[in-house]
């Protein structure tokens, strides 16, 4: 945060209210009031009793961390939100009370109240893009936004914008390096099937994405299509919206349907979206999800576009034939092949609609045939290709301003593509999947250039991109192209600058969908993500992270956002889960020299060794054997039963003790291995994810927070904990706050030794 932005920032510093008691619950919502926070991650310093910490989550749109000082204060904060039944998604944590243990640009609200000795550079660096810090400072509370730097773009189309070039305007957006979050499903449904994720766009600092929620353990389940909502930098979930009925999540894999890419659009404060296959479109209020308009008469649209305040749409004249298609090969790759040309688009007619964008109201309707996923908007005018030719109409009243020779794509156009035409400038860029590409002047339709259209993609839509003034196309389809890149000037054509491969890449199929772009930077999708420097001419690629399949991924708000697959590529090395990865340098503070804190228990005789007839750590023992020599009768009756709260793992026992966490309320529970009885408990700053090991006396587990501990068996007591984590850096992970470096529950202690 450079010094000219501190100063503004503290310019614009507002007194809101003076009091000169400390804030309490009945403060929440005023200060969320005054914050204009609608959802994300709350840190609330200082946080004392945590009754005001429990009241800043309004909704289940909030996730809520206090910190506080006092190690003694904490346990009883805990105790207090475990009672209240909303500890995971309200959780308190101790700090040093100077550096603030979150990954840069993640937190919505810091309410900050008088004990915060936190400077305001440290608050600005945790806080996202339009963040608000709520400072307590001599009885009067103040407010700080972080402003959204120039350089961060959005991601409001399938192709960025209403123009159909996929290429942010983003230079904040880097290879990636680390990750700003990481969010459930780790999986999509299937590999030989569609894919589960359809569409996902960004704006106003939220994600939006249709998903099939469907179960994992058999595609022949039903699906459960919804639309999410969540932050954008820490990955909160903000509503969910039930999609009606869909395309069948039987359809076979590499098949698209591509123009439900085309299903979403994010403009301001609105979200655009059929809730339904052959449903109108409607319009969403992008903070809380609740409908704000639907657009009458815009029953099976099967694209939106919106520009300038107006909003297109490409519908059919009748309901869709793609729920219909059922499987009739056991073969997989024989039900794709028949079903993208069987089941494509065969040039039939469609309406094109254009409504004010924030009334609903229509403002002229055209018919003409509109190939998949080719219409593109600027400021004038509205193109695309009809099948045989590239047509323009007038933007304000749909009268075709010019129609271009005949430049057919070949009908039918398969499921999984379709012609790619965009809007640069004075030109009209095409590719119509024949192995050319061409330039066409938007003013007359007159045909500028044609070049050989490089080969890219692998069963979806191909390559086509304005990035840095050029065209871009490159060789990367199948293992015997050589990689080799050019720019071409789009107003002729001529090649301007070409390169190749210099890294060396093993080059099996590209995977399936096409690039995008953003600042310097190709993002291809031949390995998994390739970061190509146009100003170095260097590839940096990243096998481990690749795109959902047809959707690919999604560069901006300075990160790279990676959806969930079901793929097998590069299995031992690929991230899961839906991932927004950052790049770029970060600074962390220095580790403390002693990372291990002595609990009242340290050094403090603990108890006996487990005996042979206990199961003292996961699976039985170092080895994970799964096996034990203890003796169990086959005629087995209940002897106790008790309730415990939450997701649990699996147990341990040992020493007359059943040991079992509660993931997700952070939670150890001791029982009396005879009785059921509860003996006590011990809550951490993270998910335990699985049971702890049992050591002479002392249980020993590791938690999402970054630590180890080890308790006393007896009765509990702290004996030490360890930070595993170099630093204390937490970041939103599978639905909670989590350590960077997160710890598994089961440790293996083996020889006198623990390891994690």
């Amino acid at each position: 945060m450079n010094k000219r932005i501190l100063s503004f920032l503290t310019i614009v510093i507002l007194c809101l209210f003076s009091s000169t008691r400390p804030a309490s619950a009945a403060d929440a919502a005023d200060l969320i009031a005054l914050s204009q926070t609608k959802g994300g991650l709350i840190v609330h310093l200082g946080c004392k009793d945590a009754s005001l910490t429990a009241a800043l989550r309004a909704g289940d749109q909030y996730f809520v961390h206090g910190l506080d000082t006092d190690a003694a204060q904490l346990v009883a904060a805990r105790s207090r939100l475990i009672a209240q039944g909303v500890y995971g998604p309200v959780s308190v944590d101790q700090w040093d009370g100077r550096n603030l243990p979150y990954a840069d640009n993640l937190v919505n609200l810091i309410v900050a109240d008088e004990a915060a000795n936190v400077t305001e550079s440290e608050m600005l660096r945790v806080l996202a893009p339009e963040g608000v810090a709520l400072i307590r400072r001599g009885g009067q509370w103040k407010k700080v936004v972080k402003p959204r730097p120039d350089e961060m773009d959005e991601w409001t189309h399938y192709f960025h914008g209403a123009d159909g070039n996929p290429v942010a305007d983003d230079s904040i957006v880097a290879p990636p390096e680390r990750l700003q979050w990481i969010g459930s499903p780790r999986w999509s449904r299937h590999h030989d099937h569609m894919a589960s994720l359809t569409s996902m766009v960004s704006a106003g600092g939220r994600l939006f994405y249709i998903l099939d929620e469907g179960p994992k353990v058999s595609i022949q389940l039903p699906s459960k299509w919804r639309l999410i909502g969540r932050d954008a930098f820490n990955g909160v979930i903000l509503w969910k919206r039930q999609i009606g009925q869909w395309n069948t999540h039987q359809y076979p894999l590499k098949s698209g349907p591509a123009h439900l890419l085309r299903r979403l659009v994010a403009v301001g404060e609105r979200v655009y979206v059929t809730l339904g296959i052959d449903a109108p479109v409607t319009a969403l209020d992008a903070a809380s999800g609740k409908t704000v308009l639907e657009y009458k008469g815009s029953d099976y649209t099967r694209e939106i576009v919106v520009s300038e305040g107006v909003a297109f749409f490409v519908a059919d004249t009748s309901r869709s034939v793609l729920p219909d298609w059922r499987r009739e090969d056991t073969y997989v790759w024989t039900n794709t092949r028949k079903a993208n040309p069987g089941w494509g688009w065969k040039g039939t007619p469609r309406r094109i609609l254009a409504y004010r964008a924030d009334s609903g109201d229509l403002l002229w309707e055209a018919k003409a045939p509109v190939a998949p996923c080719s219409l593109a908007a600027d400021v004038k005018r509205l193109v695309f290709h009809d099948g045989q030719k590239l047509i323009c109409l007038d933007r304000s009243n749909g009268s075709v301003l010019w129609e271009s020779e005949p430049t057919p794509t070949g009908l039918p156009v398969h499921t999984n593509t379709g012609p790619r035409v965009l809007i640069y400038k004075d030109v009209v860029l095409l590719a119509a999947n024949t192995g050319k590409m061409s330039g066409w002047s938007a003013a007359d339709g007159k045909k500028l250039w044609e070049q050989t259209h490089r080969p890219s993609g692998h069963q979806s839509l191909k390559d086509l991109f304005v990035v840095r003034g050029l065209v871009w196309t490159g060789a990367i389809a199948g293992s015997k192209n050589n990689g080799a890149f050019a720019g071409y000037d789009p107003a002729t054509g001529k090649v301007v600058q070409e390169f190749g491969a210099d890294v060396k890449i093993h080059w099996f199929h590209h995977r399936c969908y096409p690039a995008k772009a953003a600042g310097k930077y190709l993002l291809t999708a031949r390995n998994g993500t390739e970061f190509i420097d146009l100003t170095t001419e260097h590839w940096k690629p990243h096998h481990w992270v690749r795109g959902g399949c047809i959707y690919g991924v999604m560069p901006c708000n300075g990160m790279l956002y990676a959806p969930m697959d079901s793929c097998g590529c590069q299995m031992e090395a690929k991230l899961t889960g839906l991932k927004a990865l950052a790049g770029g340098p970060i600074q962390l503070p220095e580790a403390p020299a002693n990372r291990l804190q002595r609990g009242p228990a340290y050094g403090k005789a603990a108890g006996p060794p487990a005996d042979s007839a206990d199961w003292p750590t996961y699976r039985h023992d170092a080895a994970r054997s799964g096996a034990s020599s203890s003796v169990v009768s086959v005629r087995l009756k209940q002897s106790w039963q008790t309730k415990l709260q939450g997701r649990l793992s699996a147990p341990t026992i040992a020493a007359g003790k059943v040991f079992v966490a509660s993931i997700d309320t952070h939670t150890l529970f001791v029982l009396d291995a005879q009785t059921g009885r509860r003996l006590w408990s011990y809550t951490t700053g993270g998910r335990i994810d699985s049971p702890p090991t049992y050591y002479k006396g002392l249980v020993l587990f590791g938690s999402a927070d970054g630590y180890v501990y080890a308790l006393q068996a007896a009765a509990g007591a702290l004996a030490w904990r360890f930070r595993a984590a170099g630093v204390d850096r937490r970041m939103m992970a599978w639905e909670q706050l989590e350590s960077a470096w997160p710890v598994h529950g089961s440790v293996l202690v083996r020889e006198g030794v623990l390891y994690c």
